[in-house]
């Protein structure tokens, strides 16, 4: 079973990119964040016709998370259970596997803009509820996998000037005290069972040749329960649509159980 995620920065200007990448990449499922439409918008007749259903949270312009699936997904829940939150920012659904039942959270987390701001504030506030929310949904579903863009450089490895750019925004020790927070809940990040090439990243800025001279950050992740770790077989990003022409600044990153 192979479960991907990318943060497609606006499915209608990508939409052509995903039923490519999809043709040449026929996961199981594939989380979309940054989607940038309402659900009034969203292509189901296209993905259907590449032989995806889709459990949709949009937004109209900004933020909207969706999670396609070749079978029909159940129990599907939008946003973290007892936030009240405007912004479409996360969506779950129950995947159900010849393994049993798989739990996918799909999330697009806070950017935070900079440190001291409102918005890092309400980062703040956001990643204190989605921490003590999947703590009851690890109970519920142990075997579960919380994928997406996080806006969060884990480490100093994760991040092409870690020096220039420390305590700035995706970098501070804030952040990465919730990443590691969210790892004790007993969440494993699957990229880093493998050993891999360094300067791995899954984001490029669009600018000064941000992709062309690798200037990038790891901040797309895909997490996975204990009692899924010895099922994981890989976890690579695929830089391929990166290179496309008007891309994604992100590129997708696959998890194979």
């Amino acid at each position: 079973m192979r479960i991907a995620t990318w943060n497609v920065n606006s499915l209608t200007a990508r939409l052509q990119h995903v039923l490519d990448w999809l043709a040449a990449n026929p996961v199981d499922v594939l989380c979309l964040q940054e989607l940038k439409l309402s659900d009034d918008k969203f292509p189901l007749m296209e993905l259907g016709a590449a032989g995806y259903q889709a459990a949709v949270f949009g937004q109209k312009t900004y933020n909207g998370v969706a999670i396609l699936t070749r079978t029909p997904a159940r129990d599907v829940l939008r946003n973290i259970g007892g936030l009240t939150d405007e912004h479409s920012r996360v969506i779950s659904a129950t995947v159900d596997t010849p393994e049993g039942s798989l739990r996918v959270v799909n999330g697009y987390f806070v950017n935070g803009q900079e440190p001291g701001s409102d918005k890092f504030a309400y980062k703040m506030r956001w990643l204190d509820a989605l921490r003590d929310w999947l703590r009851t949904e690890l109970t519920t579903h142990p075997e579960l996998v919380l994928l997406g863009d996080f806006n969060i450089t884990p480490e100093d490895r994760d991040s092409f000037d870690p020096e220039g750019l420390r305590e700035t925004i995706h970098h501070t020790t804030e952040e990465r005290n919730h990443f590691k927070a969210l790892l004790d809940l007993g969440l494993v990040d699957s990229f880093r069972l493998f050993e891999q090439p360094e300067k791995s990243y899954s984001w490029w800025d669009y600018r000064m040749l941000g992709y062309q001279k690798n200037r990038g950050l790891r901040i797309d992740h895909i997490l996975v329960s204990q009692p899924l770790v010895p099922r994981v077989k890989s976890c690579v990003i695929d830089r391929v649509p990166r290179k496309w022409p008007k891309p994604s600044d992100h590129a997708p990153v696959i998890l194979e159980l």
